[in-house]
């Protein structure tokens, strides 16, 4: 059976022209007063997203109540059509995972196992909803959903802009923005019914030419009281090259099954 770390890592990584030098951090501003979802929401979708392909090198911190592990790892982004993930420990590659809009794609190392299957497992699995424009989106600092396909209320908290959804009586989604370019700042899902809580934070964003990244994601996952976070550090960021996306499971690994 594949290890709990080894699926939760790659799940939450999937659920990031030549090489382009980044410019410094980009320059934040604090939320005064209050702005209307709507423009808010527009703001946000301004920030320039357009690449065709992004090849990201992470620094990982993995910690769960029973370990630690620092890990690096390869994220190859084609937009709209695949994420490749590889994880490494002292260089050697532990799992790897292949995701499309429509198929998930894993195998790991330590227990010569894979899975293979659709969103609907894993997001039964995850007990939320996940598919492949949500992972892309936490990668590239975009928010979850579609937010102008959402209706949602927006406040002022901590200087950031606040939208809030609670449409849903389980699902509660949160995203903060800073008022300077809208970029995300932090985004959550808690569903209280089943003690679970996803949330993400955004310290810092870069430029590569054009386009925005974030430089880092703090993810903290809280699955009826166990908690796992997760901490990646991008340490570059190739955009437009042309990337491969090998994947093959190793021969002899057993195929695995979510219940």
């Amino acid at each position: 059976m594949i290890s709990n770390k080894w699926f939760l890592w790659i799940t939450v990584v999937f659920l990031a022209t030549a090489s382009c030098k980044p410019k410094k951090l980009i320059s934040e501003a604090t939320a005064s007063k209050p702005m209307k979802a709507e423009k808010i929401i527009r703001n946000h979708y301004e920030l320039d997203k357009n690449f065709k392909t992004a090849y990201i090198k992470a620094d990982v911190r993995y910690q769960d109540a029973n370990e630690t592990l620092n890990l690096s790892a390869d994220i190859r982004i084609q937009k709209d059509e695949q994420i490749l993930v590889s994880i490494r420990f002292f260089g050697i590659t532990m799992a790897k995972g292949l995701i499309t809009p429509t198929e998930v794609k894993y195998y790991e190392k330590s227990g010569s196992s894979y899975f293979e299957g659709d969103y609907t497992t894993l997001s039964k699995w995850l007990g939320t909803d996940l598919d492949f424009t949500k992972v892309q989106n936490m990668l590239i600092g975009e928010a979850f959903d579609n937010l102008e396909q959402g209706t949602y209320e927006s406040s002022v908290e901590n200087g950031l802009y606040k939208l809030e959804d609670n449409s849903s009586k389980n699902t509660l989604k949160t995203f903060l923005f800073e008022a300077s370019q809208f970029l995300i700042k932090q985004q959550q899902i808690q569903q209280a019914n089943q003690n679970r809580t996803l949330k993400v934070d955004y310290p810092n964003h870069k430029q590569y030419d054009k386009v925005t990244f974030p430089t880092a994601l703090n993810i903290d996952a809280n699955n009826q009281g166990k908690q796992t976070k997760i901490d990646i550090e991008y340490s570059s960021v190739k955009l437009n090259d042309e990337l491969s996306f090998p994947y093959s499971v190793p021969s002899g690994y057993k195929r695995t099954f979510i219940d």
